[in-house]
């Protein structure tokens, strides 16, 4: 199982970026996606999830408003829109997956990608 991230930058207060993910190795179909953050000296938190239907979707506090998932199940892909960035979602980025729901994969995902860094700066 592959999952490959980009959109990572360094980027100013205020500004946008969009994260995606393209998923290979394995049949997706069903699969729930979603993305986790690390910053600095911290443990890995959840972002966001979207089930496979698109109907379920979760966000952490700190990004409601602010930040949107959405996938293209044909292209097994998942974005991450995210707008307004500020200095505390300076980390790096994974892309993760369950093949269950988006529940499951905020407690614990299955599956990891390698990362892309997102730096925001004041």
């Amino acid at each position: 199982v592959q999952l490959i991230e980009s959109g990572g930058d360094l980027v100013r207060l205020g500004d946008s970026l969009k994260l995606s993910c393209v998923g290979s190795g394995r049949n997706f179909s069903g699969d729930a996606m979603g993305w986790f953050r690390q910053a600095p000296g911290n443990d890995r938190e959840f972002v966001a999830a979207i089930n496979w239907g698109g109907a379920t979707i979760y966000y952490a506090d700190s990004v409601q408003g602010r930040f949107t998932i959405s996938r293209n199940k044909r292209i097994n892909t998942v974005y991450l829109q995210m707008t307004n960035l500020k200095p505390e979602d300076t980390g790096i980025y994974y892309c993760v997956t369950h093949r269950s729901s988006a529940k499951h994969l905020r407690a614990k995902p299955e599956y990891w990608g390698q990362g892309t860094q997102v730096t925001v700066s004041s």
